[in-house]
């Protein structure tokens, strides 16, 4: 805004001197004016060459806030492995190179408002030999002169701040561009114009011949096929990459299939209106998401308009009360940066009374007892149960506690769904086979 305000009053003065001096003496307006298609050549010339140079001084700033970002992240792991030096230079150097292309920039800058104010400085020594001539033949008086010369220095002042302009906001189109780039890229999910309404979805889930891949480097899932019952507990097991985390993705529509279907309640899932679709699903990650806040307001992200009751009755379910009880703040305390005040149980039942509160017809839990000890897990196992009451569930996990209360098991490997199973201790073994490379034997329900 500021550079559009310096720019149109510029040109609304450049035009009242160009009239004003026509008025006195038009020869000399009109050279006063020959000098004026330079600077113009001049600003382009600066767009051409410099536009990109500004563009990639932006993305070495961002480079150096981006070191740090990852840094103050995992600071634990750096100060761990003793890597704060290390770093240090990291940063010094993406600084380093950001400051040079400052001081490039700055030199250019300079440059153009020289060749500005150089060309005016030309145009106005033209202006001053032909009046003072015309002064001497007596075509022009000294007072005329000297009036245009007054105006003259009105005249060429906004060709200069026009100069000046054009280094200034060559800063500002770069970070437009990079600002339009983001609000351009198409999302990889899109909503389609006459998508259904969802209330609640009972909860029968089905893959059809699903294939998907994240880029060319090859498929991550393979013609996946399997149906599943409402209020099924289903365990997916298989080695690590091997594509399990990808189905509850797919799920909740993170990505859409490359090839195949996926229904839920018999209708496709990109029928459905995203954000109903994605009401349907309560998420616990093996890494649990917590926001800088309080610990209520993080059981009720699930629900943001839940009552204060509805939030305790939440974290009972989840065997969170107790503990939050004893913090001094109870629900009330803040968890700090990505929860770091609260340990990893202590984490994990939050998430999962903010699934108890969310309520949802379908539970998605990740690898949920990864990362917590015997006594801890087998408190979170307990309120699993709780959860996963009358709901569909899927369970991604390497651990047989995790999966005992499962009902199915998909057994995945390299992108496949190698079998289908119904016990525990036969899904376990095919997930060992698997990663020991050997290929389970197929068996029936009725084998099981």
């Amino acid at each position: 805004m500021d550079g559009l305000v310096a720019l149109g009053s510029a040109g609304l003065m450049f035009l009242a001197m160009v009239y004003v001096i026509a008025r006195i003496n038009l020869p000399l307006a009109l050279i006063a004016l020959a000098v004026s298609p330079f600077v113009f050549v001049l600003g382009h010339t600066y767009d051409r060459r410099m536009g990109q140079t500004y563009v990639r001084a932006k993305e070495l700033e961002s480079g150096a806030m981006k070191v740090v970002h990852e840094v103050l992240g995992a600071v634990r792991v750096v100060k761990a492995f003793g890597r704060e030096e290390s770093e240090e230079r990291r940063f010094t150097q993406r600084s380093g190179e950001s400051a040079q292309a400052h001081v490039r920039i700055a030199a250019a800058e300079g440059v153009i408002v020289l060749a500005v104010n150089v060309t005016t400085t030309v145009g106005t020594a033209l202006v001053l030999f032909i009046g003072i001539r015309n002064v001497q033949s007596g075509a022009l008086s000294l007072g005329q002169l000297l009036v245009v010369l007054a105006y003259l220095t009105q005249l060429y002042r906004p060709l200069e701040t026009v100069g000046g302009l054009f280094a200034g906001l060559q800063s500002s189109f770069a970070s437009a561009r990079r600002a339009l780039e983001l609000l351009d890229e198409v999302p990889e999910v899109a909503e389609r114009s006459a998508a259904r309404p969802l209330k609640r979805a009972a909860g029968t889930i089905e893959f059809r011949n699903v294939s998907f891949s994240y880029n060319t480097d090859g498929p991550v899932l393979r013609d996946i096929s399997f149906s599943i019952p409402p209020k099924t507990r289903v365990g997916i097991v298989g080695a690590t990459g091997a594509g399990k985390t990808t189905i509850a993705s797919l799920l909740t529509r993170f990505y859409d299939p490359v090839s195949g279907q996926i229904l839920l309640d018999g209708i496709d899932v990109r029928d459905y209106k995203l954000a109903d679709l994605r009401n349907q699903f309560s998420i616990v990650q093996q890494e649990t998401v917590l926001f800088s806040t309080s610990i209520g307001e993080n059981i009720a992200y699930a629900r943001p308009d839940a009552t204060q009751a509805l939030i305790v009755e939440a974290a009972r379910l989840a065997n969170a009360h107790d503990f939050i009880s004893r913090l001094p703040q109870g629900y009330r305390t803040e968890v700090g940066e990505r929860g770091m005040t609260l340990s990893g149980g202590e984490r994990q039942r939050i998430a999962l009374a903010r699934a108890f509160l969310k309520d949802a017809p379908i539970l998605i839990l990740d690898e949920p007892t990864s990362s917590v000890d015997v006594a801890t897990e087998a408190a979170i196992i307990e309120a699993m149960e709780r959860l996963m009451r009358e709901r569909t569930t899927f369970i991604i996990a390497h651990r047989l506690t995790t999966l005992e209360h499962c009902e199915i098991f998909l057994s995945i490997e390299d992108g496949r769904l190698v079998s289908v199973r119904s016990d525990v201790s036969l899904a376990m073994r095919d997930a060992l086979l698997l990663a020991a490379g050997e290929v389970p034997i197929q068996r029936g329900k009725a084998d099981d």
